[in-house]
């Protein structure tokens, strides 16, 4: 620690490491310190102060910070420049590619324009409370910069006739603090700043409630009304085992095992910048091995023989990927492309409304009222957690709440 002969401001000497405090020519007052770095090293660190109190605080503060073992920046991050380094070295090593992609377009599109020209170690709670609040207030036209939004820079504030009025859902909000706080908490983590800013803003969770399916009748007009259709196994495991719609395209018939009644989810098929690839299940316990109950044995045996007559109708247009549910040349399917088989079986079904992933739901709410235990139900189905089995699908019905009462009324009476 170097030693200071400067004189505070009653003339006494300095202690050795106590820091400097000095007047400049322009009035204000300037403070320097060796303090601990997050590099491990000591580093003399400056700032400045509107008077000599000021800076006499912020000097005792780095100093008190520096003795806790709090260190301060070893680099000049800018907010952009560390997520850029975020995305890059830990998103893209560590999450699975549509991830990545989705956390990129957050970063380009909202934190980087509002927030990346700012000293990382300078963000504060405040900044990101504003951030926060702006995006929520901002319509579509002022996000992208149209001529609505140069004629009419807050026109969203002025509930101008020019806002086109479209406004992120609660939902994207809070994705984009948690990218955001994710990322902060990295930076907390590798010790490049001392504490995440972003985690001390709360943004409220959006409220939504979960479709809870097709009841057993409508289940089972659903399965006949596809009986003929080139994807009714499909529909099958959908219902009976809730697979998801990228792990059912995903499905290979080396993950199928017809004779011992299993099969296994190793895959997720997904369109990732343009491309339809296999990337690993959506969650660690999305990768399952789960027994086929008879039902979907059938269909699947029925589901290859078809499929056999479809490769021997393409000949040499035929592309073998080893997939249970390919597209008719045996390519990957768009999961998008599902549609043009589920639309008009829902119709046929009476079902005008409900999405494919209603039927996951199905599979979920139909095995809690068998009574199946809800941790069973999550290992099957893939949950991450049993709370998500518990809070979102088991929930009681009128019905069930009617034959409940009645039977305590019953009991009293």
């Amino acid at each position: 620690m170097a030693v200071n002969n400067r004189r505070n401001r009653k003339g006494r000497k300095r202690a050795n490491g106590d820091g400097s405090i000095w007047k400049r020519k322009d009035g204000r007052y300037a403070f320097a310190a060796y303090v601990l770095t997050t590099d491990g090293i000591y580093k003399r660190v400056q700032g400045y102060g509107r008077d000599y109190e000021d800076a006499r605080t912020k000097l005792h503060k780095l100093l008190a910070d520096s003795d806790r073992g709090i260190p301060v920046a070893s680099e000049n991050w800018t907010v952009g420049d560390y997520l850029d380094y975020w995305l890059e070295h830990v998103v893209r090593v560590e999450r699975r590619p549509k991830t990545v992609q989705g956390y990129e377009s957050v970063i380009r599109r909202h934190l980087v324009p509002a927030l990346g020209w700012k000293r990382l170690d300078k963000l504060t709670a405040r900044d990101v409370r504003t951030f926060i609040t702006n995006i929520r207030q901002q319509c579509q036209c002022c996000r992208n910069g149209t001529d609505a939004a140069r004629e009419f820079p807050r026109c969203c504030a002025k509930t101008s006739p020019e806002c086109c009025g479209t406004r992120l859902s609660a939902r994207m909000v809070q994705f984009i603090h948690a990218v955001l706080r994710n990322a902060l908490q990295t930076a907390v983590r590798e010790e490049v700043i001392p504490r995440n800013v972003a985690s001390l803003v709360r943004v409220s969770a959006p409220r939504y409630t979960v479709n809870r399916g097709l009841d057993l009748a409508q289940a089972k007009r659903l399965l006949k009304v596809s009986r003929d259709d080139r994807f009714h196994a499909l529909y099958v495991l959908a219902l009976c085992l809730g697979l998801r719609r990228g792990e059912l395209l995903g499905l290979r018939w080396q993950d199928v095992d017809l004779v011992a009644g299993r099969l296994e989810v190793v895959h997720t098929l997904q369109r990732v910048d343009g491309r339809l690839l296999l990337v690993p299940p959506k969650t660690e316990g999305s990768a399952r091995t789960v027994p086929l109950p008879d039902l979907c044995i059938t269909a699947l045996r029925e589901h290859r023989e078809r499929q056999l007559a479809e490769r021997s109708a393409a000949g040499a247009n035929w592309q073998d990927h080893g997939l249970v549910f390919p597209s008719r040349r045996g390519t990957p399917l768009e999961p998008t492309n599902l549609r043009r088989s589920w639309h008009p079986l829902r119709s046929a079904a009476g079902l005008d409304g409900m999405r494919f992933h209603d039927l996951r739901h199905t599979c979920v709410t139909l095995l809690l009222n068998l009574d199946v235990p809800p941790q069973v139900v999550r290992e099957i189905v893939g949950h991450s957690d049993i709370g998500v089995t518990m809070t979102i699908y088991a929930r009681t019905s009128l019905d069930d709440k009617r034959r409940a009462l009645g039977r305590l009324g019953d009991a009293l009476g």
